[in-house]
């Protein structure tokens, strides 16, 4: 569509213009020739040769040789063709032909426009000398410094200092390769701009949009629509992408998605900020990270904000997730204020009234470690009033409280608990036969070792100093440990939840 309006437009103003000169014609004047043949009538031809030149309006035209027809106003220019506007722009090539009633001119063989520090090449190129555009449809090549661009079809506004491009555009750089439908380049102030589906490719980076700027100058890019960017296992998608390469500054807008084949992540949000060295980024707004797993489900997080980095050796990332942070998979949840997740040792440690749920258990403690291991959770730290709950019934609940706790995973499931100082448990016993609830065994050791099955309470090993009492239903008077709280109205239930906050 572009291009059948920009065709459209110039026969608009190739029309309006016919009129006017019609109306006006300016005669074609020989300035200069070594020698011509010919009459001097209304209807005469006369050729003229050597050295010669002759001008129209604001343009001094010059050749080895020229065929003038006085009455139509036309000349046939050969050998060394030249066109001078000014000290702004020169036209050369082998063979010109000049109306001077419409102004227009069509050069043929060897031709070439420059302009300021630009050079464009093509064998075929027409310009309209009173609207100030020259125009090629069977390809051309534009040099500008160590920048090469070429195209099926081009156009030269002279008065905007602006090229337009289109069809089979490709931009070569000492950075980068450019591949596009169509494309504006503003000369003087060095800015390109691309309308259609846009590859830029380095050695590392791959860059793809159906809009947007590039500042050559400044190196900056702005891309939309469909935007995105890879570099190696990297990629970064959003509505709109902007990049200041110089001062190695990232900015992404509106339905952001960064992807890390490596670390088998995605991020997700609204608003992402990246810088280069040392690499980091944020995002917010509406932010999901998503860590998938070859083993198990989907691990699904989100929070106000996740930033990520490296550490000091620049090897190893570091993310941390603040303010209203939960998390869903299907094996196990989470919620907590903050976390940190160190990719060194794969170790996410959680602040802020962390809470972990894994099948029928709760897990609570002021700071919560999970250790990671082939994508998989190896084990838990509880570290500080930790209490580990399970649901019996309506009323009744298995806890397990110290100062400590360190739980190991088994087959993704919850199968040891060790306990360290002040370790407390009250669990329920269960008549198998009746399937109800017949005693509550309060039992207190400094250490202990809880062992489970299926997400229940089993057998308790009680290391130093231990103490236990089987009682009867009904006569434990407290069967609540200090510190219990059971909030499973908390607990996400699907990846949906994540984005609420009780």
């Amino acid at each position: 569509m572009n291009k059948f309006r920009f065709y459209i437009l110039f026969l608009i103003n190739l029309s309006f213009a016919s009129v006017i000169y019609a109306q006006n014609k300016e005669k074609i004047n020989i300035l200069n020739s070594d020698l011509f043949v010919g009459g001097k009538g209304a209807n005469s031809v006369r050729r003229f040769l050597g050295n010669v030149a002759f001008e129209h309006k604001n343009a001094t035209m010059y050749c080895d040789s020229a065929y003038l027809y006085s009455k139509q106003n036309l000349i046939y220019a050969y050998s060394n063709v030249h066109v001078s506007r000014g000290d702004t722009v020169h036209l050369y090539g082998d063979f010109m032909l000049y109306n001077g009633n419409t102004d227009i001119g069509k050069f043929r063989h060897n031709v070439r426009l420059e302009n300021k520090e630009t050079t464009l090449y093509t064998d075929s190129l027409d310009f309209n000398n009173a609207l100030n555009i020259a125009y090629y449809n069977v390809g051309g090549k534009i040099i500008n410094e160590e920048n090469t661009l070429t195209s099926i079809i081009g156009y030269y506004y002279a008065n905007d200092d602006m090229f337009f491009f289109k069809d089979s555009v490709v931009a070569t750089t000492p950075d980068y390769t450019m591949y596009s439908d169509t494309m504006e380049y503003y000369t003087e102030k060095k800015i390109t701009y691309f309308k259609g589906p846009t590859n830029i490719l380095s050695e590392e980076d791959h860059l793809y949009a159906e809009n947007g700027w590039y500042k050559t100058e400044e190196k900056k890019f702005q891309f939309n629509k469909n935007a995105w960017y890879q570099n190696k296992e990297k990629i970064l998608k959003g509505d709109s992408l902007f990049y200041d390469e110089l001062n190695g500054i990232g900015i992404a807008i509106q339905n952001i998605e960064m992807i890390d084949t490596t670390e088998n992540m995605i991020l997700k949000g609204n608003y992402a900020y990246y810088t280069k060295e040392p690499e980091s980024f944020i995002i917010t707004d509406s932010t999901l990270l998503i860590q998938v797993s070859n083993y198990t489900d989907s691990l699904f997080l989100h929070a106000d904000s996740i930033t990520s980095n490296y550490d000091s050796s620049g090897t190893y990332r570091i993310l941390k997730a603040y303010h209203k942070v939960k998390i869903f998979r299907s094996d196990f949840q989470s919620r907590c204020d903050s976390m940190v997740y160190n990719f060194e040792d794969s170790v996410i440690t959680m602040y802020t009234d962390p809470i972990i749920w894994s099948e029928g258990s709760q897990m609570t403690a002021k700071k919560i470690e999970i250790h990671i291991k082939d994508d998989k959770i190896d084990f838990f730290k509880l570290l500080n009033t930790a209490f580990i709950v399970s649901q019996k019934d309506s009323v009744s609940y298995d806890q397990i409280r110290g100062k400590e706790m360190f739980g190991y995973i088994k087959n993704n499931q919850l199968s040891r608990i060790d306990v360290f100082g002040n370790g407390q448990t009250i669990y329920f016993t269960i008549d198998e036969k009746e399937n109800e609830i017949v005693g509550v065994n309060f039992a207190e050791s400094s250490d202990l070792i809880i062992y489970l099955n299926k997400g229940q309470l089993g057998r308790i090993k009680l290391i130093k100093q231990p103490t236990g009492t089987l009682y009867p239903i009904g006569e434990l008077e407290e069967t609540k440990l200090k510190d219990f709280r059971w909030l499973e109205s908390l607990r996400p239930k699907s990846k949906k939840d994540i984005f609420f906050w009780e």
